[in-house]
């Protein structure tokens, strides 16, 4: 049986989707791009909120400010969902529609036609699996009978839609159009899609200047949008059948760095805070382990060096290292697949079997010589 939460979440999250799939339809170009990008981000939200409540996920109110968790938390706990058990693929899909919807709700950026029904067929068939898989329901059921996916422009390859892109914003960039406003958003754009596999990003205005001055200085897409590279797409079936899922292929490695005198394009711009957002103690906690067991952890599988799995932030005298994700992935998966003793008595602090002696009269804290009457006994620290 649903928990009353979890089904008013689902309901609202599939009345988002009705209302996405309704303006994706629309025959009025007015706002259209932006009421479905809107409505598909916080059908996603909501499905994903409902499926962690109805899985029993305690953590979807934020400690600190008492108001539930945003969607990225959202990502991160249904991924390690042992139910919902969404791939980084499928979060990927999520993550490039919600920065889609972040630059089209807070600035704007250009998406066409091509892109948005790929996202949104996507979407689509994402979201009827996340029903499938944590509710056992068919989308089908919660849409009106008279709903038909139509579109006159059939979906073709994505490695074609991106080059054609591309082409529209070389042309766009060209001396004498001054259309550098729309070229910008259709950079915007095809930055936000590089959240398909780079779970950080974060669309920035220097990153749209950078790609900009590539474009015009001769960069390829590659080039330019190397992260790109390694997004594919599988579509299947045609009509009321067809689905497309995103998939990830090897690309390109890309450099992040924050100064923006670099002459380079396909640099990213990352906050590490919200990458490396896990204390020492959250982590622990989030784990299971004692601190000193989750120091001993991070010890045998070497994450305590600057990485993909810790940073080390220093302001003024204060030092503090953080972990990320995949620091927390990688203890999780250690924990089921090693010998937790022996990596415990290989990395314990050093001293800490010894044993000292200390009083047994309640409120004494006398570790020797012992006050009159009062008897030590051996306890470990």
């Amino acid at each position: 049986m649903l928990k009353q939460e979890s089904r008013i979440l689902k309901g609202k999250a599939v009345a988002s989707l009705t209302c996405a799939v309704e303006a994706f339809n629309s025959p009025h170009d007015l706002g259209r791009v932006t009421r479905v990008l809107l409505h598909l981000q916080h059908g996603f939200e909501m499905l994903l909120k409902a499926a962690l409540v109805h899985t029993g996920e305690k953590n979807v109110f934020d400690r600190e400010s008492g108001r539930s968790i945003g969607i990225d938390k959202c990502i991160r706990l249904s991924t390690g969902n042992d139910i919902i058990k969404l791939a980084d693929a499928d979060a990927g899909t999520i993550r490039a529609i919600d920065a889609m919807r972040d630059d089209e709700q807070h600035w704007f950026n250009v998406v066409s036609e091509q892109l948005l029904y790929l996202h949104v067929r996507a979407g689509v068939t994402l979201f009827d699996d996340l029903l499938q898989r944590v509710f056992s329901e068919n989308l089908a059921t919660h849409l009106p009978a008279r709903v038909l996916p139509v579109s006159v422009d059939p979906p073709r390859d994505l490695a074609i839609v991106l080059d054609e892109e591309f082409s529209q914003i070389k042309a766009l960039l060209q001396p004498g159009r001054r259309a550098g406003h729309e070229a910008r958003a259709r950079i915007r754009t095809l930055l936000a899609m590089e959240a398909h596999v780079e779970p950080d990003t974060s669309v920035s205005h220097k990153d749209v200047e950078r790609v900009e001055r590539g474009i015009r200085g001769g960069e390829t897409r590659g080039d330019v949008f190397p992260k790109l590279e390694e997004v594919a797409t599988a579509v299947d079936g045609a009509g009321l059948t067809l689905t497309v899922h995103f998939t990830k292929k090897q690309g390109a490695p890309v450099r992040f760095v924050t100064d923006e005198s670099v002459p380079a394009a396909g640099i990213r711009e990352v906050d590490l805070l919200k990458k490396y957002h896990r204390s020492p103690t959250a982590l622990a906690a989030a784990l299971g382990l004692t601190p000193v067991r989750s120091t001993a952890l991070r010890r045998h599988l070497g994450l305590d060096e600057d990485g993909p799995y810790s940073h080390l932030f220093e302001l003024g005298a204060v030092k503090q290292r953080r972990y990320s994700d995949n620091a927390f992935t990688a203890m999780r998966t250690a924990i089921n697949e090693i010998d937790m003793d022996a990596m415990w008595e290989a990395h314990k602090p050093s001293g800490r079997a010894k044993a000292r002696t200390r009083c047994t009269v309640p409120g004494c804290r006398a570790g020797g010589p012992y006050p009159p009457g009062h008897e030590p006994s051996s306890s470990s620290i």
